[in-house]
């Protein structure tokens, strides 16, 4: 029986914060079914691909995807009836062709990611073959290194702390599974010395605890403090990992960290206290330390802590080809972050990768602070093969769905499984 695609529908669902997305499902003629969710940022950067939402106040307050929804099921669906799922790059560019604008946003990305991402899992089915081995080839057998979301602040909680996250990264253990266990442990441990202190075992919105604080660095204190706790040696079996967002605390030139009562400050200082952090403490990596559009601090960054740390681009980079080649070219960072939604479609993610690979750059599949249940980027990450994912924390379903599924590839690979970079 063929293989070709027989019918796609669209539905309004709810993201972890109970804020309206979409589920697609892709139909094919030989009874298989492709079924995706798509994810919202919070933090987003100004040249993501555009999340279109509904401008009626009387739904959701105005963040319901119902048009988002229409465009798939009657301006994109009868485009792609009758094609082959596995034209994934032929399906994508009829998709952007149809939509016309330079951040699809006539139909929405959310609209044309839930589509790509529903066909590649349509047609991974049909093929009989893991979503990982489908996008990836045989070859793909890497698991990555997870960055774990423990304390959170910034836009994805109501806590003392600017930088919006600080992770941790078990990057000594043996295999996913125990680097999962490792960071399980300390994710408990941090919770009783949040208890012990009086500190506020609540969460954000990824999961991390969202305590009040006196500032930023006593965040890194304590994180060390919780990895001794569990029985882990700092920077040798567990490292740290922040992303600042540093967007969301920047405004007239200046960097306001203003929840930690601290004065306004300049690019130059900024790197001053990251280097001074990153002397002081067990820091890997090191995500949109600076602001989106300081492109000259950016590179000023990597030229200072870059042969030390991985210098993450997110916000300035959003996972857009175009970025990340102007990234390349000014060394502007040395790694990028990957969000498919920042782009919109399977295949333009594929391609950014490739640059990355290309050009030396580390790159991370990551969540966002908006998440369902979907294992998509668990698979993708598996297939890209970048050794290295962010999905979140220790807690709530959504992001621990990921990490289970990343369990079951590992025992799918067996002995055939390498962990990490």
């Amino acid at each position: 029986m063929s293989r070709r695609i027989r019918a796609i529908r669209a539905l309004e669902i709810l993201d972890s914060r109970g804020t309206p997305t979409l589920r697609v499902f892709v139909h094919l003629e030989d009874g298989m079914l492709g079924v995706a969710s798509v994810p919202s940022g919070a933090s987003t950067g100004e040249h993501e691909a555009t999340e279109l939402r509904d401008i009626a106040l009387d739904r959701y307050g105005g963040k319901g995807v119902r048009e988002a929804v229409s465009n798939v099921n009657d301006v994109i669906a009868p485009q792609l009836i009758g094609l082959d799922p596995t034209a994934q790059s032929q399906i994508d560019r009829l998709m952007i062709e149809l939509d016309g604008t330079p951040a699809k946003a006539k139909l929405g990305a959310n609209a044309i990611l839930g589509v790509s991402q529903a066909v590649a899992c349509a047609a991974s089915h049909s093929c009989r073959l893991p979503l990982y081995e489908y996008l990836g080839g045989v070859g793909s057998r890497r698991l990555p290194t997870p960055m774990m979301n423990v304390l959170n602040g910034g836009k994805h909680a109501d806590s003392s702390l600017d930088l919006q996250e600080f992770m941790i990264m078990p990057a000594g253990a043996p295999s996913f599974a125990e680097a999962l266990r490792y960071g399980a442990e300390t994710f408990q441990a941090l919770k009783k010395l949040l208890h012990e202190r009086k500190l506020s075992t609540a969460v954000g919105d990824e999961g991390g605890f969202a305590p009040q604080l006196a500032n930023n660095e006593e965040a890194l204190h304590l994180i060390v403090a919780a990895i001794e706790r569990a029985g882990y040696q700092p920077g040798e079996q567990i490292a740290i990992a922040l992303d600042p967002a540093a967007t969301s605390f920047f405004e007239d030139g200046k960097y306001r960290l203003s929840r930690s009562g601290q004065a306004p400050t300049s690019s130059e200082e900024m790197i001053r206290l990251y280097r001074k952090w990153v002397d002081a403490y067990p820091i890997i990596s090191l995500e949109d330390g600076l602001a989106e559009n300081d492109w000259e601090g950016f590179h000023r960054l990597t030229a200072e802590l870059g042969g030390r740390i991985q210098i993450v681009g997110d916000d300035i980079l959003c996972t857009n080809p175009t970025y990340i080649r102007r990234a390349i070219t000014e060394r502007t960072c040395n790694a990028a972050l990957i969000k498919l939604n920042q782009i919109g479609t399977v295949s333009e993610t594929i391609e950014a990768i490739q640059l990355c690979r290309a050009a030396g750059f580390s790159f991370i599949i990551s969540h966002r602070s908006g998440e369902t249940e979907d294992t998509f980027m668990a698979d993708f990450a598996v297939a890209m093969g970048g050794g290295q994912i962010k999905t979140g924390s220790l807690c709530r379903s959504e992001r621990i769905a990921k990490y289970n599924r990343l369990l079951e590839i590992e025992s799918e690979l067996g002995t055939a499984a390498v962990f990490g970079e």
